[in-house]
């Protein structure tokens, strides 16, 4: 993996850094921060890191996970250089009002812009957390056990838990790795997979019962009605995109989330050739190939149909 070499430069030289990270943190941005403050601090940095949203409570078993911080004005009077993780512009982290002297970026999303004074974006890399471990390494920085395991949750959340198609022989060994210096694979699974509340899982039985397939494309929806009678809240829809996709014949799954009236966040999982990310740029938003998403402003069945065409235009 090659590692721009004025990044590595900016590591070594500069003292102080924010890292930021995208608006509802899922694991690969989550643990990538972590790991990589963890990291520079052993280096002798001085770092902090910014979410607009606070940390899901089921990444809060993460060691490090109250590093985290709301408040980036505050961050701001120390001068640190932006380092944007898992994500590669200011709007996507909710900072898009704020300047700073230096930024960084180290994503590896198909869908990008231009910001940033140094960019390191590896659109092949499964996850940001394999780019951050390779780039540790080189630095040369000590790796702790909290280290592997905010590395070894970025990476499993990211290739879910190595089933996806984006897991390589790298992913692999480096999962191995780190498994080795301290990440516990069983610890990550349990948190992630088997400790779901009740009312997260009368939220999922909902949404699924809002189920539509058509032309191999699976969509579910959650309204805010929903979360009100589940009491549920955003953060237990993780994963939820994943389940229509479990059918065979399923090319593309959609979970619509409602943000308020008539706003959608819609969630896009796809498998085989489908790059859900183009779909998703069509509407302004963007990701990966077989994971993007995007908000959008209209009536829910009519949402519905403009992703059905814009699927179906995609495939000619």
């Amino acid at each position: 993996m090659r590692i721009p070499r004025n990044l590595l430069a900016a590591f070594r030289s500069e003292d102080t850094f924010l890292m930021a990270v995208h608006i509802d943190p899922d694991g690969d941005a989550i643990g990538s921060a972590l790991a990589l403050s963890s990291a520079l601090e052993s280096m002798g940095k001085k770092t902090f890191i910014f979410s607009r949203d606070p940390v899901p409570k089921y990444y809060r078993f993460l060691p490090g996970h109250d590093k985290f911080s709301t408040r980036i004005k505050e961050i701001r009077k120390k001068d640190p250089v932006l380092v944007l993780v898992d994500c590669n512009t200011p709007a996507r982290a909710a900072i898009d009002g704020y300047s700073f002297r230096k930024s960084l970026v180290i994503d590896h999303h198909e869908t990008e812009r231009d910001f940033g004074d140094i960019r390191w974006i590896d659109h092949k890399a499964a996850a940001t957390g394999v780019m951050i471990f390779h780039l540790l390494k080189t630095l040369r920085t000590a790796f702790t056990k909290e280290i592997a395991m905010n590395l070894y949750t970025a990476i499993a959340v990211d290739t879910g838990t190595f089933r996806y198609s984006n897991t390589t022989s790298d992913v692999l060994r480096v999962s191995g790795e780190l498994v080795a210096m301290g990440a516990d694979p069983n610890l990550v699974a349990v948190n992630l997979y088997e400790s779901w509340e009740y009312k997260r899982f009368r939220l999922l039985v909902m949404a699924l019962n809002t189920l539509e397939v058509r032309n191999r494309i699976a969509m579910i929806h959650v309204t805010q009605d929903m979360f009100r009678e589940t009491r549920t809240s955003a953060e237990d829809t993780e994963h939820f995109s994943n389940f229509p996709r479990m059918i065979g014949s399923i090319k593309m799954a959609v979970l619509l989330r409602e943000l308020d009236n008539w706003q959608w966040k819609a969630s896009l999982r796809s498998r085989g050739g489908l790059n859900v990310a183009r779909i998703a740029e069509k509407f302004g938003g963007g990701g990966h190939e077989n994971a993007a998403g995007f908000k959008i402003t209209a009536d829910l069945k009519v949402v519905r149909e403009l992703l059905f065409k814009a699927v179906g235009s995609s495939k000619k």
